[in-house]
């Protein structure tokens, strides 16, 4: 009962659709109500989007990151001494319900500049079901496309809504409604916010002019995408990359030795510069997505009818394509032996000879995952920290294989992940 969807799997195809003809598949084709939070970056339509990520793409350079990497480390701090009282009461702990308390509060802090609290997080681990959980109204909306729009309807509830209104209502209180010297994520909200209307830059000559006002709505939506995609990526990947290194103990040997390594060359203290020197731990977290890609399939909508170059093809105006991640990662035309944890598939020399349609975790062309580097930082920090500290193994309970929850709406492991959590 839903309305039939084009599977694209050969790589030059879907170079085709997300780069090079990227203009006519920029919409993900699924909407619902400009009320409810759907003018967020993520779900935005064509026009929106444009606009928007115009305005955020400046949030999340090298030197906005250098700027909240203290931040970041500060709550790496906070997050091992979290991690060593749970461990002294039992070495046994669910993996991602621990990294999701330390990628809740580095967003809490990077984009809002707020300390969390056990009232903040118990919130937001409600709030948590409410976004990840699928619904009815997607089905719906995938059998009659467009009908969330037109009844205006939301897919999330009115309580998520006023969270992110309030949540955004109280920091401008805070800071007086005016940009502070923070330069965080709300500061450029407040900075937008002042001009009221904010409008894109043409892409071509013959381009039109793209405008979006600056509603309360508006600012509460990107507040909603920021935290919503900003937590819960980071914290199921590192999730994975703990419980593949836990049963792979050479890999995680390997990774503590280049910890240490780099951080005694910098005075134990985490920069930019650091991490990047890290080449071993950023290859481990590669493959981490390359095996777990933590959202899947990449959906997009066609503009207008398109010819599939070299084949007489033809997507029809508004028909959905879609990518599917996982399929692409574990197909061994590109990964032989894909079931095999194996870092090295992302050295420099494996890397170079690879299509570069066959990675793609963080999507691929003009609408590719905005905070990407701000997840793979917020993520390394994490990991460096607790390695300089603990090593893990797996317990009874640790699953061989991991199976997906059908009813989470990323890739998430059925039951979680348990692992032993041992002081090195």
């Amino acid at each position: 009962m839903t309305t039939p969807c084009l599977l694209l799997r050969d790589l030059d195809v879907i170079k085709n659709v997300m780069i090079k003809d990227f203009d006519q598949f920029v919409d993900r084709g699924f909407s619902f109500s400009k009320e409810g939070l759907g003018v967020n970056l993520f779900h935005a339509d064509t026009d929106t989007w444009k606009v928007l990520r115009n305005r955020f793409t400046p949030l999340f350079t090298s030197g906005k990151l250098k700027n909240m990497l203290y931040l970041m480390t500060e709550r790496g701090d906070t997050f091992l001494d979290y991690v060593e009282n749970l461990r002294l009461k039992q070495s046994e702990q669910p993996v991602h319900v621990l990294v999701q308390k330390f990628t809740m509060a580095t967003i809490s802090a990077c984009a809002f500049g707020l300390d969390l609290d056990e009232d903040m997080y118990n919130t937001l681990n409600k709030i948590d079901k409410m976004i990840f959980t699928p619904k009815f109204t997607i089905e719906l909306d995938m059998m009659y496309p467009g009908i969330l729009l037109k009844l205006n309807n939301s897919v999330f509830p009115k309580f998520l809504k006023s969270f992110f209104s309030d949540l955004v209502a109280t920091v401008v209180k805070q800071r007086g409604g005016k940009p502070t010297s923070k330069k965080d994520f709300m500061d450029l909200l407040l900075e937008l916010r002042q001009k009221k209307t904010i409008v894109g830059s043409k892409g071509s000559v013959d381009d039109k002019v793209r405008s979006l006002e600056l509603t309360d709505d508006v600012l509460a939506a990107q507040a909603f995408v920021f935290y919503a995609a900003g937590y819960e990526t980071s914290a199921s990947t590192m999730t994975y990359l703990f419980y593949e290194v836990a049963k792979n103990p050479e890999i995680q040997e390997k990774v503590i030795a280049e910890i240490d390594e780099v951080l005694k060359r910098h005075n134990d203290e985490i920069t930019y510069d650091c991490l990047n020197e890290m080449t071993y731990l950023q290859q481990v977290f590669d493959e981490t997505l390359r095996k777990y890609p933590i959202v899947d399939p990449l959906q997009r909508n066609a503009e207008m009818d398109y010819v599939i170059p070299g084949t007489d093809t033809i997507i029809k105006k508004g028909q959905t394509v879609l990518v599917s991640v996982l399929a692409i990662h574990r197909d061994p035309k590109y990964y032989p032996n894909p079931d095999k944890f194996d870092p090295e598939r992302f050295s420099t020399e494996n890397k170079k000879s690879r299509h570069s349609c066959a990675y793609l975790p963080f999507g691929t062309g003009p609408r590719n995952c905005i905070g990407m580097r701000f997840a793979k930082v917020q993520s390394q920090i994490c990991i460096v920290k607790f390695f300089s500290k603990f090593r893990v193994e797996p317990t009874k309970n640790t699953p061989t294989e991991v199976k997906f929850d059908p009813m989470r709406l990323v890739l998430f492991p059925i039951g979680g992940i348990e692992l032993n959590i041992l002081r090195r």
